[in-house]
C-alpha cells in the first residue's frame, strides 16, 4: 500500500467562521493555526497547502488569562538604528484588535512561504460584519 500524496490542484479549500467573542487567545490561535495547515483533513500533506480558509469575527472580544492584559509586551522594529518600539497586550487590543490574533497564529505556521500562504487564508475582522457571505462559511466552534 502506497502513501496517499495530496497535490495542490485537488485540495479542496472549504470557508470557516469563527467567532472569537470570550475565547482566549492562546487556544484560539492554536485551533485557528491547526485549520490554516490543513492538520484536521484526512489528506493532509506536509508540503501541500491542505488548510481551508477562516474568517475571524469578534477579535476584538477575545481575552487573555492571567495578568497578560497588562503584563504582555509586544515589539516590533522599526528598521532604523534604536527603532525597537514596544507596546502592551491591552494598547494593541484597543489599536489593533486584529493584530494580535494575526501575531499569535503566524508564530504557529511554519516560518516559510508555505507558512505566508496559509496566513494570506486568515480574515480577521474587529467586529461581527465581514464580506464574505458569498462564500458561504460553515460555523465552526473551537
Amino acid at each position: 500500500m502506497k502513501t496517499y500524496q495530496a497535490k495542490k490542484e485537488e485540495v479542496e479549500h472549504l470557508w470557516y467562521l469563527v467567532n472569537a467573542e470570550g475565547k482566549v487567545l492562546g487556544r484560539l490561535a492554536s485551533g485557528l493555526a491547526k485549520i490554516l495547515r490543513g492538520k484536521n483533513k484526512p489528506v493532509y500533506t506536509p508540503h501541500v497547502d491542505t488548510g481551508d480558509f477562516v474568517i475571524v469575527v469578534n477579535a476584538g472580544k477575545v481575552s487573555l488569562t492571567g495578568k497578560k492584559l497588562k503584563d504582555k509586551i509586544y515589539y516590533r522594529h522599526t528598521g532604523y538604528p534604536g527603532g525597537i518600539r514596544e507596546m502592551s497586550a491591552e494598547k494593541l487590543l484597543d489599536k489593533k484588535p486584529t493584530e494580535m490574533i494575526r501575531i499569535a497564529v503566524k508564530g504557529m505556521l511554519p516560518k516559510t512561504s508555505l507558512g505566508r500562504q496559509m496566513l494570506r487564508k486568515l480574515k480577521i475582522y474587529a467586529g461581527s460584519k465581514h464580506p464574505h457571505e458569498a462564500q458561504k462559511p460553515i460555523l465552526l466552534q473551537i
